[in-house]
């Protein structure tokens, strides 16, 4: 039985030297990552489709039940919106080959201004994907979550192309103002969306953003403990990642839901080791 956790990135300036060793070459950064959480958003694919050989560093950093969430670059999710995409489509699929199993679902991150008049696009787009890979769809435009006819639609398609909806809970981070330049930041930039806690495959996603506060953090992801729980007894292989607006612990916060949960849960299996931060001596 595994859970698996990770943060928006493997390597952070505030993680070095408290979590991961400092300096790192860039061939073992997202290696000791991966000695913590099991599992990474791939944010960075968003901006650039990366280059095979990059990928295959990443591969052979990792083992083969680490899980990358990999985002499509925006080239196909925002600027073409879904249509026309096939030559941008194929050279990112090639890069991320070397990923195998790795990659556990490729993210679909689709603008706020993609509403439910729109869905029929995704369907067109859902139905010409290879079947080699999982995908996981994440949507932010109120009407999918505040109308209940919208959300049965975009489920309807997702659910024939057996794909997950990605919620991101940002209603711990709404529930006060921001307290912090980071949470400022964020506050202008975070869709407010309404929960929502429906799997609907084997392989939930989640996005948490919390405070910078780490007791906060905590306290608003109990019902996430709870839903975790479910699905592990359930039989389902949830994936959740844990943000804070400057991520400064997150590393740390996304091994402590992995905690709260196996405690619950005595036969999950633990997560590894982390590496040192420092060589072990003997004395």
């Amino acid at each position: 039985m595994r859970l698996h956790v990770g943060c928006a990135m493997w390597a952070h300036k505030s993680w070095q030297g408290r979590f991961l060793a400092h300096p790192l070459p860039p061939h073992e950064r997202l290696r000791n990552y991966a000695s913590w959480c099991n599992a990474v958003e791939g944010n960075a694919t968003f901006y650039a489709t990366p280059a095979r050989s990059a990928v295959a560093s990443w591969a052979q950093q990792t083992d083969a039940d680490f899980r990358f969430v990999i985002k499509l670059p925006k080239t196909i999710t925002h600027e073409r919106r879904l249509t026309g995409v096939d030559e941008a489509l194929h050279a990112f699929l090639e890069a991320i080959e070397p990923l195998g199993p790795r990659a556990h679902a490729l993210w679909i991150q689709l603008p706020g201004s993609f509403t439910p008049a729109d869905v029929p696009v995704l369907a067109r787009f859902l139905r010409r994907l290879t079947r080699s890979h999982r995908y996981a769809v994440e949507v932010r435009h109120p009407a999918f979550f505040n109308d209940p006819r919208a959300a049965r639609l975009l489920e309807g398609v997702l659910a024939a192309a057996t794909a997950e909806w990605i919620p991101f809970d940002t209603t711990t981070f709404f529930q006060s103002p921001p307290g912090s330049d980071a949470e400022r930041e964020a506050w202008t930039r975070k869709p407010r969306v309404p929960l929502r806690s429906l799997a609907l495959t084997d392989r939930p996603i989640v996005r948490y953003l919390g405070r910078d506060a780490s007791t906060q953090t905590i306290k608003g992801w109990q019902r996430w403990i709870d839903t975790a729980i479910e699905w592990l007894r359930e039989g389902r292989s949830p994936t959740v990642f844990i943000h804070t607006p400057d991520n400064a612990d997150a590393l740390l916060l996304a091994r402590c839901f992995h905690d709260d949960v196996r405690v619950r849960v005595p036969e999950l299996d633990a997560l590894p080791q982390p590496i040192p931060t420092e060589p072990l001596t003997l004395f």
